[in-house]
């Protein structure tokens, strides 16, 4: 027999005792989850946040915190904590924020809970890929991100409704951001000066190499700098790029823009690519040093698409379609014309 679902009302629910015995089991093997981690703490701040404005319930006898957290380890087979636990921002960790989550279904009331719990606003949330790996990231907001290898996110819970809903990114990422009714806005901050907000829209950024990039694929985002260059609105299809050593360059213009999120589907989408540019994207995916051997190799231009989930299909696909021999010596590359062409 499956676990009912778990939205927001049952985890509410959950937190005042008011929920079915299964679904109390569902909400604590879900509580145990660390993809569920950031949903749930989100969740549990709007929770602190109605507790914190409610009246003061009755005086009751202190539990021994310790005990029931003890008690519960046990009952769901924790193993020890710094062999197993997933690091949680803030000192803690997250099988025991999950515990302690948990816990709420022993205790008398939720304003208990709330004592114990709310010490300080939830910092943020850090994720990381490493090279040849994506990751999608669930927003509590319903927003989808998805890291591209070899890229750092790091995301802040608003603490009300009138706050923004803010990223910060290092590297590259596909969003497809949930509006919301109150038209909450949604700003994606880049360490080039550039920041991009938005309503409710899908788009890429990309920040590498002293590059900042965005490309709108539907909706409507405004782009905006920290120095004196005005904003910029984009339109579906528009590409906006900068360069750190070209500060005051802008360059604006409209694209073919699956191409510039292809990634996120494991394709590597070439439309009169460069070697360089490929020998760039080979090394910002895979962390490869690629070198290109035979120097008119470095004039040659590619059109077409090969998949890039696994290198070594990838590494077959270009040496097919592009008639070139690539020779992997563990982390270089080595790519020169191909003997037969």
């Amino acid at each position: 027999m499956s676990l009912p679902a778990i939205d927001k009302n049952t985890f509410t629910r959950y937190l005042n005792n008011e929920v079915t015995p299964a679904e109390a089991a569902a909400v604590q093997s879900w509580l145990l989850t660390p993809a569920n981690q950031l949903v749930a703490e989100y969740w549990m701040r709007e929770h602190w946040d109605t507790l914190d404005h409610a009246p003061a319930p009755t005086a009751l006898p202190e539990p021994n915190y310790e005990a029931l957290l003890q008690r519960l380890h046990q009952q769901l087979g924790f193993e020890d904590e710094e062999a197993s636990a997933e690091p949680l921002r803030g000192g803690f960790r997250w099988r025991n924020w999950a515990a302690a989550a948990a816990t709420v279904a022993t205790l008398a009331g939720g304003a208990l809970w709330w004592q114990q719990a709310h010490l300080s606003p939830a910092p943020a949330a850090e994720y990381a890929t490493p090279y040849g790996q994506t990751r999608t990231i669930h927003l509590p907001d319903g927003s989808v991100v998805t890291l591209n290898a070899h890229s750092t996110m790091r995301y802040t819970a608003p603490s009300s409704q009138e706050q923004p809903r803010e990223v910060w990114l290092d590297g590259e990422a596909y969003f497809s951001v949930q509006h919301q009714p109150n038209n909450q806005r949604f700003i994606v901050h880049t360490s080039a000066g550039l920041q991009v907000e938005v309503l409710g829209t899908k788009f890429t950024v990309y920040r590498r190499h002293e590059q900042a990039r965005v490309v709108l694929l539907s909706g409507k985002v405004r782009v905006d700098f920290a120095d004196q260059r005005p904003d910029v609105l984009m339109k579906p299809g528009e590409l906006v790029e900068t360069y750190d050593a070209t500060p005051t360059k802008l360059v604006h213009k409209p694209v073919q823009p699956d191409t510039y999120s292809a990634w996120k589907d494991d394709r590597l989408v070439l439309n009169e690519t460069t070697m360089e540019e490929l020998a760039t994207r080979l090394h910002d995916t895979y962390g490869l040093e690629v070198e290109v051997a035979t120097p008119e190799l470095r004039q040659r231009r590619m059109t077409g698409t090969v998949p890039v989930a696994d290198l070594t299909i990838l590494l077959a696909a270009l040496e097919e379609t592009f008639h070139l021999k690539a020779e992997r010596q563990e982390n270089r590359l080595i790519l020169s014309a191909s003997p037969t062409r």
